[in-house]
Parts: structure tokens; sequence; C-alpha cells
């Protein structure tokens, strides 16, 4: 396969309008603006974001002239392509906050001396009402609210903010100002980089193209989440990188081979043949944790977060170095809370209910339960704290 075909093929739900006309223009050796946006609503990159990532780096790699646009204007507005709900509004020192890390994560996926980095505020904060008006005349609210989750949300009386249905538009306007000719983004961004090519092809009348990529499902089979607990984070350290990884459900292995490593087709066939031999998914997961982590953080830390995970967590070992804390309340809704073990007090609950909680290895039931001093909670196979 060779490397048009793999970036066409390899985790794309779409190409809009025609694959057989990207190819035709990838193949004719004209220089493409392409671009990938991301809203920096939070501090971390989860490696289904690293899928088109990836993507924009091999676009960059075959000299196109590729942009990682920081959607710092966009952020104020809020997207809720995947939403059933507003989302929270940040304020500009968060969404800055937000944005410190990202570069330092994408890095690890892609080479930034071949990539530009810009921020859509650069044009979007110039924009005048005037323009915005001129420029939302292309569109139509029919569309946006014959959408499922926005459709859903008004059949619930829920609210819809006028906002929201102008962050289309204002996706729109950055592929038509960097002139884009490739959109890169999930298939939840579908309708916004439609506006796009709406407006390339209205206001340049040039064709541009949708590149919608696959979703990377969540450790446990659900989308990747932080309120779930089943994401791979670009900056996990590599033992819970490793440890994560070996947390995925058996029918993701080949999923995850295809849309999170760079190994080759032909090595994923490979993978796929030996799980439909039978042979022991345990060691599929181990060469998959492997390779994921050596990608992210190198073979020798790679090896060494193998070592660990075999040695505490395949035999049952709490680690040497197991982090403490005295916590100002014993409730393990609060320990869970202060020890970062859950990021709120609901995914406290939902940890517990899902039965993933423990204390000195026995589950936990109760919301109520006052831990005992000198106790080990567990949260999953991977984190541990001791309680003093």
């Amino acid at each position: 396969m060779d490397v048009i075909e793999d970036l066409l093929t390899r985790g794309v739900a779409n190409i809009i309008p025609r694959k057989t006309d990207l190819v035709e223009v990838l193949k004719s050796g004209r220089k493409l603006n392409v671009y990938l946006g991301i809203d920096p609503t939070s501090t971390h990159i989860h490696l289904g974001n690293a899928v088109p990532l990836r993507k924009l780096q091999i676009f960059a790699d075959l000299g196109h002239h590729v942009t990682f646009l920081i959607g710092d204007f966009t952020t104020l507005i809020g997207d809720t392509s995947d939403k059933d709900s507003e989302r929270p509004v940040l304020t500009s020192e968060q969404i800055e906050t937000n944005f410190q890390t990202y570069k330092q994560q994408a890095s690890k996926l892609v080479d930034f001396s071949k990539i530009t980095v810009r921020h859509n505020s650069e044009w979007l904060s110039k924009l005048g009402y005037a323009e915005i008006i001129k420029i939302a005349r292309h569109f139509s609210l029919n569309d946006f609210i014959s959408r499922e989750l926005i459709k859903k949300r008004l059949e619930a009386g829920r609210s819809v903010s006028l906002p929201e249905t102008l962050y289309p538009v204002i996706q729109g306007y950055d592929s038509y100002f960097m002139d884009t000719d490739i959109q890169l983004g999930g298939t939840d961004q579908t309708f916004n980089m439609q506006a796009g090519r709406t407006l390339q092809k209205v206001l340049r009348h040039k064709e541009s193209f949708v590149l919608a990529n696959v979703f990377l499902e969540g450790t446990d089979g659900r989308k990747m989440s932080k309120s779930w607990g089943n994401a791979i984070w670009l900056d996990d350290s590599p033992n819970d990188m490793y440890g994560k990884v070996m947390t995925v459900r058996d029918n993701l292995i080949e999923q995850y081979f295809n849309l999170a490593t760079n190994v080759s087709q032909d090595i994923i066939n490979e993978i796929s043949s030996r799980l439909n031999s039978g042979e022991n998914p345990m060691h599929l997961k181990k060469e998959l944790a492997f390779t994921i982590t050596s990608e992210l953080h190198g073979p020798e830390a790679a090896s060494s977060a193998q070592s660990n995970f075999e040695s505490t967590i395949q035999s049952g070992q709490l680690p040497d170095d197991l982090p403490s804390l005295s916590p100002a309340s014993y409730n393990i809704i609060d320990v869970l809370t202060e020890s970062h073990l859950a990021g709120s007090k609901s995914i406290a609950r939902r940890l517990i209910d899902q039965g993933g909680v423990k204390v000195n290895g026995t589950s936990v039931s109760q919301y109520e339960l006052s831990v005992p001093a000198d106790s080990v909670i567990s949260v999953g196979p991977l984190h541990h704290i001791r309680i003093n």
C-alpha cells in the first residue's frame, strides 16, 4: 500500500466530496493547504486526538503546507457537535492555560519544524458585525437545527444558544481565511468542516476536501472521555500509559494497532490473523502496550514500564514507591477527590458504582465509608495510595 492510499484509508471514515478526486489532486504534485483545528477546552490531548495528528504529520512529510490551528477564539463560543448540552464558557485565561501543554503533547507525534502553529483569534477577533452577517448569509438555520443532538435538545425543551448556531460559520471562516484545500477532523466535525467547503466554493469558487477520521474508542469500548476514566492521555507517564493499554478490551486490540500506532498494515494483518487463530490476547496486548508506549516515550521507557507491569500489576503486588496522603476527611468520596484518584465527587461515586474502588483489596460499595488509617486505596489496577 503506497503512502497516499494508506493516508486516505487508514482510520478514515469519509472523504468529501470523493476519495478519487482527492487522490488525483494529491498525485498532481500541487502543494496543498492542510489544517487541523483543536479547541483547547482541557489541558490534555488523548490518544484518540492522535489519529488526525498522525495524518497531519504525513501531509507535512509529503511537503504540503500544514497548519495546527489553536481555536482560542472559537473556544469562547463552544462547540457542541458531540455534546447534548452547552459547553461551559471558558475565560481567555483558562484557554491560555489549557493551550500551554498542547504543543508539548502534540510534539510527541508531529514535527513542528514542518508545521505552522496559528491561533484563530488572529483573524476572528477582527471580524466586524457586518462581516459576520455577510458570511452567515451563506448558511441555513434549518440545517443547524436538523442536526441530531441539536434536534433532541430542542425537542426536550433545553437551551440552544445563538452563539452555538454561529460556531460552524466561524469555523468555516477559519478554512476560508487560510484558503484551505484539506480539513482534518473527527466525524463529529463533518458539519462544521462542510461549512468551510461552502465558503471556499461560494467565495473563491474553489473545491476543497474534508477528511473525516474514525474515532478511537476508549479502553472500555465507549468514546474516550475523562469523565468515564477510559482515556489514554499523551502526557500519561510510561507506567500509566502501558498499564492503561493493558486494560483495553480484547475486541479493540486490532483497532488500537490500526489507529493508535504507526505499525505497517502488514503487521496489522498479521495481528488480525493471530487473533483469529486463537492466540492469547494478553500476548498481543503486551505488544500493543509496548508499541504505544515506545512511540510516545521511547523504547527504554517502554521496557521499564513493561517490567513494572509484570512485577506489580500482573503479579498482584503493590509498587514499592506507593504515594501516601494524610487526608482532611477520611470519607471515601473525600479521600478519592483529595488524592486526585477521582476528578470530582460525581466521578468518585461513579467509580464506586462500577466496582472500581478497593480499600485493602476489598471492593467499596458505600459512599459513606470511613477509610481506616494505614489503608491502601486502589482505583482500578493502576492507581493506589496509602492513607496515613
